[in-house]
């Protein structure tokens, strides 16, 4: 039988099986697919004898890895859209007295704008007032709060990325093996489609599970901090913040809603989540496969990076591409502070209102940053992940092997 060496057998998880056709095709070393005959999925893949706590831990330091990279990007994607929503950024110009968690619910925030409704003159030029894209950011975050704001937010950002991708990438690797399964000995024409539904399974759960502390991040990374000297509410303090305007007033019905608010914008996130998870999976899977299919026998630790990580990226824009209005929308539904509207408002109206203020561009503020972060980043989390996978996988072979010598 071709290809039945030990190495191509320890690719098999990363190259993954091929869609079924009638000609002669080998998935892997125990499985072959015969002309009219029904395709049987391999259950050798070497990614099998790794337990969900080995996946968890191998995609939590990819989390940490990928959070702490890419922060400054989310930072000023997430200050570019929650300004395009109304956020006031002129609070440093001698406006204290301005609430730094102040949204100004329906009105399009110009420096004009601002001093009518504020009653007061800025002390500093206009062009304090906005943020003019992703460098310029960076630039006024430096200049006006410091450079660690860069990566403010990272706290929450690792709180959410451990658990959340710890749940992701592990219940991604499971629904697929298990679906293909499946599917290569029953429905062998939906094979193709196995990472776009093992993907948005994945993403959904992982994104309710987690998403109380995905709402407290980008409300930390939306506003600017104007108390010098004090330190900015974490994780804890701003899920508080949230909720404090409801319980002012102790009742069972105002204590279920403060717990609905900590879902704020959840139908918009899973409406971003889901279409970003089937795009990804749908790009990436195929992708990889071919470049690791490319390497051969030849595959090491480094080629299984390098085709994860150039698979990734490309996936990982053309996703973040695509859901770019989906993202302005959850975005701009997490930084509402009035909890009656925060609650009466729904995914649909807050695109209607997007287009109203800002038109086809306003669905892709912030799309600089989004692309630029979510390139690298999923390249980091996929091919960090998998590389730790493989190594664990060839331990575990090696203690096979071991075993069966004995």
């Amino acid at each position: 039988m071709v290809g039945s060496s030990s190495t191509k057998q320890g690719l098999s998880s990363w190259i993954g099986a091929a869609t079924a056709t009638r000609t002669s095709v080998e998935f892997d070393k125990n499985v072959a697919v015969s002309g009219g005959d029904s395709p049987s999925h391999s259950d050798n893949f070497t990614d099998v004898n790794l337990g969900f706590g080995e996946r968890a831990i191998s995609a939590a330091g990819a989390a940490v890895l990928s959070a702490i990279l890419v922060n400054p990007l989310d930072v000023a994607k997430t200050r570019l859209q929650a300004q395009a929503a109304g956020v006031p950024y002129d609070s440093l110009c001698n406006l204290g007295h301005l609430n730094s968690n102040t949204v100004l619910t329906g009105v399009k925030y110009n420096s004009a704008g601002t001093r009518a409704v504020l009653g007061a003159e800025p002390t500093c030029s206009p062009e304090c007032f906005r943020y003019k894209g992703t460098l310029d950011v960076f630039y006024k975050v430096i200049r006006q709060e410091g450079f660690t704001k860069l990566w403010r937010g990272t706290n929450a950002s690792l709180t959410l990325a451990i658990p959340s991708v710890a749940i992701y990438l592990p219940l991604y690797d499971i629904f697929r093996n298990t679906i293909e399964e499946y599917t290569l000995r029953n429905i062998p024409i939906a094979t193709a489609y196995v990472p776009l539904v093992a993907g948005s399974l994945a993403r959904s759960i992982a994104c309710i599970t987690c998403y109380p502390v995905e709402l407290a991040r980008t409300r930390m990374q939306a506003f600017k901090d104007t108390k010098n000297g004090v330190k900015p509410p974490g994780v804890w303090k701003t899920l508080v913040g949230v909720v404090s305007p409801v319980n002012s007033v102790n009742s069972f019905q105002n204590s279920m809603q403060s717990y609905r608010l900590l879902w704020t914008g959840l139908g918009a996130q899973l409406a971003r989540d889901v279409p970003f998870s089937a795009i990804c999976w749908s790009t990436l899977e195929p992708v990889r496969r071919k470049l690791l299919g490319m390497v051969g026998d030849e595959a090491s630790a480094t080629a299984v990076f390098g085709a994860n990580f150039s698979a990734g990226f490309v996936a990982g824009i053309l996703a973040a591409s695509a859901t770019c209005p989906l993202d302005v929308a959850r975005t701009r539904r997490q930084i509402e502070n009035d909890p009656e509207r925060a609650l009466r408002m729904t995914t649909r109206q807050t695109l209607v209102e997007i287009w109203r203020d800002g038109g086809f561009k306003g669905f892709f503020a912030g799309v600089g940053p989004r692309v630029a972060r979510a390139g690298p980043s999923v390249g980091i989390v996929v091919s960090f992940y998998e590389v730790v996978k493989y190594c664990l996988s060839h331990r575990h072979m090696h203690r096979q092997n071991e075993g069966a010598d004995l």
